[in-house]
């Protein structure tokens, strides 16, 4: 479907529109809409996606282009976030009969919540080819060792770990029943660290300019700022070390998988995409700062995924390039409830009923991220149909969840 709503279409006080691909919103996110928009660093439009709602700091499902200037709290503290998907050789008939066995195979194998690794079994590889970067930032901005107990051991022994919140780990199955392994996580304390770091010191930074600024959340750095470059080298590596976090983590699971079913090869390419960064791109005529938070990049035939909540449908999808969204997407069915509204309104009773024929934990501790605290997966796709093409159409077997 095309644009649902355009807010300041006919504004003449400096905002620029708002593109937004559904027409249900909640006010508060339409607010920080409005107020991103007012900012003067804001190149064309800023496009909300149909799972848009209220984040912190900027709307998440906002794709934000800026000219010669980046917004930290835009990017937020779980930089790189994202998705990867492989498809498998195995159909459903050779899993086996006892998923719970597999599930907590894979959790012993890949640390979830608070877990990490021991040091001496971090992901080494990965962790060679970040270290210069690391070192580089700590010496220059040692404010960041603070955010972090044992900064230089937290970062290599979270590599390989999910994480808790939304992060999860799925086996799945398409529409021939083909065996899919599907996981979401971002950039772990490091990444939370580095966020949170430079999103104070813009704040500092545009101190004698706050009372300009529609909200504070929205302190931006200038290029040729002090800490302009530096933020970007920040990201860059923290969205390098979310990628290979995924990638890792995919290795262990696949491992996993591979003691309970026949030998098996992967037979798709691997999709490995953010969905919470920061890149550099041409749109209307400009270069520019692109911003997604929640919105995956959908370039004319980009391979992209879409999850659903526990015990809803997934999606492959192959993007349409789509100007007026800056060629992005959804980046999932979006919340609809806060987490604490979803502990107060549901019981473990719903969850078990709503996660009905999925291999999961259906206990207390994960109630927040029932199913129904989530937008309706159907019609957030129903929403996008001019940016993207669904490729494959999945369901779980077995969610982890930290």
């Amino acid at each position: 479907m095309p644009v649902k709503i355009v807010l300041n279409k006919n504004a003449s006080s400096g905002s620029v529109p708002v593109k937004i691909f559904t027409d249900k919103v909640e006010p508060a996110a339409l607010e920080q809409l409005r107020n991103i928009a007012q900012l003067p660093i804001i190149h064309s439009h800023v496009a909300a996606m149909p799972d848009v709602h209220l984040g912190r700091g900027a709307t998440v499902g906002s794709v934000i282009p800026t000219f010669s200037a980046v917004i930290p709290s835009a990017v937020g503290v779980d930089i790189g976030c994202g998705m990867n998907a492989v498809r498998t050789s195995l159909h459903a008939h050779q899993l086996p009969d006892s998923l719970k066995a597999l599930r907590e195979a894979i959790e012993v194998k890949v640390p979830v919540g608070r877990g990490r690794h021991k040091m001496i079994t971090a992901r080494e590889s990965a962790c060679k080819i970040l270290a210069p970067g690391v070192d580089r930032l700590f010496e220059k901005h040692p404010g960041l060792m603070k955010k972090l107990r044992q900064p230089q051991k937290t970062w290599v022994t979270q590599m390989g770990t999910l994480g808790g919140g939304n992060h999860f780990i799925e086996i799945c199955l398409d529409e021939s029943n083909a065996v899919w392994v599907m996981l979401h996580s971002g950039s772990r304390g490091i990444g939370s660290a580095i966020g949170e770091h430079f999103i104070q010191l813009a704040r500092r930074d545009m101190a004698g300019n706050m009372q300009n600024m529609p909200d504070r959340d929205l302190a931006y750095f200038s290029e040729g700022s002090s800490h302009f470059n530096d933020y970007i080298e920040a990201v860059n590596w923290a969205q390098e070390y979310a990628r290979l976090n995924r990638q890792e983590m995919m290795k262990l699971v696949l491992n996993s998988l591979g003691a309970y079913v026949p030998k098996f090869t992967l037979t798709s390419e691997a999709i490995n995409c953010h969905h919470n960064y920061v890149v550099r791109e041409h749109h209307f005529e400009r270069d520019v700062y692109v911003t997604r938070k929640g919105a995956i990049s959908a370039q004319k035939d980009q391979m992209g995924i879409i999850p659903g909540s526990m015990g809803a449908k997934s999606f492959i999808v192959r993007g349409r390039g789509n100007p007026e969204s800056f060629c992005s997407c959804a980046h999932g069915a979006g919340r609809k409830m806060s987490r604490t509204s979803a502990r107060q309104r549901f019981t473990r009773g719903d969850l078990e009923s709503q996660t009905h024929g999925v291999e999961c934990r259906k206990d207390k501790g994960v109630i927040d991220e029932i199913p129904a605290a989530y937008k309706d997966i159907d019609e957030v796709m129903n929403n996008q149909l001019d940016l993207v093409d669904v490729v494959h159409t999945l369901r779980q077997v077995i969610c982890i969840k930290g």
